[in-house]
Order: C-alpha cells, then structure tokens, then sequence
C-alpha cells in the first residue's frame, strides 16, 4: 500500500477490486485520471470501503483504476480522518496512534546477507539460536531472514523471522536436520534478508486466552505484585497464545513423513454414526476446512474418525490411526528431540494438540 499526498484521491487496482466483496460502482466512461506523468488513465469505478490500516478501520470511497501499485492512499483519506505525515520519523499518526512508514524505494533494494558472527557449532538434529551481522549494513532496516540455497542443500533451515538489522546482533534461528553436528565458522553465510516494505501493527489487551486471565486470577498463592508481574508478561507475550480452538499455528520449517516402507495403502471405512452424531461430525469437519487445518484428500490412505466426549461436554475430534501405526517404520529418538505429543491428522497438516503447533505433513 502506497502513501502518496500527491494523490488526490484513493485508487484501487483493477484486479484486486474484483475479489473485495463491495460492489463496484460503475462511472460515466469519460471520467479519467491524470498521473504524474502527464498520461491519462480511465477510470473503472468505485466503491465504498473499508480500509484497515494500524488497529482501525475507516470507511472511504476508492476510486478504481488500471494502476501498478496495489492501492495507493490519497491526500482525500489523509485529510477525512486526520492523518498527520512525519517524513523524518517515517510514520503517520492518527488518533493517537503512530504507523511507520518505508520509503518504495526499498521494495528495489538486493536482498543481503546475514554472517556468521562467531564461530558455532550445531548438534545434530537439534535447533540453535545463531548471532548474526549483516554483510553490508545500512542498506535497510527491516528485513526478513531465509536460508540461502547454499545452506539448505546440505541439511540446515533458517526459521523466517523478522529482523532488526540495527542491532548489534542479528539473532537467527536454525535448524540442523543432519545426523552429525554443523559446523559455522565465523564469516559464513548463515541466512540472507529481504527488505520488509510494511509493518502493520494491532496493539491490544491480552485478551485471546481469557482462560489464561481467568486462571491468574484464581491462583490464591499469588499476591498482587507477583499476579501484575505475571499479567505484565503475559501481555508482552500474548502473540504466543492461542486465540481460540482454530488458532494453532503452523511449521513451514520441514515437513512430516510417515514411513511406511513398501506397505500397500491401508483405505478404512468410515464407521457408523448416529445422526445427531453425524451432523456433529459434518460440522467439525468444516470447521477445520474454514480454518484451513485439513483439505479434502483423494488419497489411497483413510482411518475412521472417533468423536470423544471431553470433561467440559464439548467433542474431541480424533482419528483412529492404529492401523497405520502398526505398518509405521519406527525411529528411534534421543530424549531431546522426543519431546511432541503423538498424534496426527490427516491431509492438510498435522496437528498435535489443540494448542501446538501444525506441521505440514508431505503428500
């Protein structure tokens, strides 16, 4: 999204005004714009939308045109609500509530990458967090970190983590798959960056895990300066907990296999529910597909479900993998790495638990 006080009005691109769900507001075919350029650019319509920038929203007519940026904020939006441009600070603020910008010039900025700050050693099939220092500081501020190719043909991945390259030290994640330690000498090419055109936030209260709050509030031990320190970290972590039963996450680091050696496909019938069970089931089934956990498969491989009455009255959705896991080729885990719950499901990803991670399981 483009910030332009040059801009008259807020523009939309074509392609992207037919997936928003507004109607588009057809206008007369002589109606077009002029850019900066001095050419003229016809008009395809308008709408009334709502654009959420920062933690608000704010409705405002956009103007619909064959441009080349996404959407472009004009001196119109800016003016309606208020927005207050800081050039030297590089953010906008409104309502008390400060934005940061990046300058487009960014977006064309090489991607650079990240050394090795010290010589590190990585244990087997293990992950470590690796201190880190850009190649060529001062090219941008933000970025986020991959592997480079080099490093990932030999069996090491780089967690995709937004960085600060002001920092003294650049903090990346890694994971070493390999059955033998890694070892990064100092000066090495441990992951590269790519320049970050956009930050939005959405500052709030810890309130996704109210059971968490509840749970703080009802431990009798805690005086009130212990339950402030613990709400204050909570508060500072709140990104890390789960919003609800759909908000479990996901690891796109590796992807899960099951091996099975040269066992033919093992395709289950799906047993008998009663109605009012099966109506249930229909509805966790596309619960979990509205949240993108599982996708419909046509795969030779099926197990039966099993639904499981939990403590509170509500349902467990469950898979009976028994079957699978008696054709399961095993390996054996040292006790730091077998630290997962067992588990599994189908298609998509594979969930642990409510709560943990989702992995992305391999077709």
């Amino acid at each position: 999204m483009l910030v332009d006080t040059g801009a008259n009005v807020t523009l939309l691109r074509t392609d992207l005004a037919q997936k928003v769900k507004e109607q588009l507001i057809h206008t007369a075919p002589n109606i077009s714009l002029k850019t900066a350029t001095g050419e003229k650019t016809e008009i395809r319509g308008k709408l009334d939308a709502s654009i959420e920038y920062g933690s608000r929203k704010f409705h405002h007519r956009i103007y619909v045109a064959d441009i080349t940026d996404p959407c472009i904020l004009g001196l119109d939006f800016l003016q309606k609500f208020n927005f207050t441009v800081d050039l030297e600070k590089n953010e906008i603020r409104t309502g008390g509530e400060e934005i940061p910008l990046f300058s487009a010039s960014v977006q064309h900025s090489k991607s650079c990458s990240v050394l090795a700050k010290k010589r590190t050693i990585i244990p087997a099939r293990s992950e470590c967090l690796i201190q880190g220092v850009p190649e060529v500081p001062g090219q941008f501020r933000y970025a986020i970190t991959n592997f480079p190719s080099q490093v990932s043909q030999k069996g090491v991945l780089v967690a995709a983590t937004l960085v600060d390259l002001e920092m003294e030290a650049i903090p990346v994640r890694v994971l070493n798959l390999n059955n033998k330690p890694k070892i990064l000498d100092k000066g090495d090419v441990i992951a590269t960056c790519e320049p970050v055109v956009d930050i939005i936030a959405h500052p709030q209260e810890f309130s996704g895990a109210q059971h968490l709050q509840s749970t703080l509030e009802n431990r009798q031990i805690l005086n009130e300066e212990q339950r402030t320190a613990v709400r204050k970290l909570l508060n500072a972590f709140q990104d890390l907990f789960s919003t609800c039963d759909a908000d479990v996450g996901r690891c796109n680091m590796t992807q899960h296999r099951i091996n099975t050696g040269d066992h033919p496909p093992i395709k289950q019938y799906p047993r008998r529910l009663p109605l009012a069970r099966k109506e249930e089931a229909e509805h966790l089934v596309k619960e979990m597909v509205d949240n993108g956990i599982i996708e419909e498969s046509s795969g030779p491989w099926a197990s039966p479900i099993v639904l499981v009455k939990k403590k509170d009255g509500s349902t467990r959705f469950c898979v009976d993998y028994r079957k699978l896991n008696e054709i399961t080729k095993k390996r054996q885990l040292s006790p730091a790495t077998n630290r997962r719950h067992p588990g599994c499901f189908e298609w998509k990803s594979m969930v642990y638990d409510t709560g943990f991670e989702k992995w992305i399981l391999a077709s």
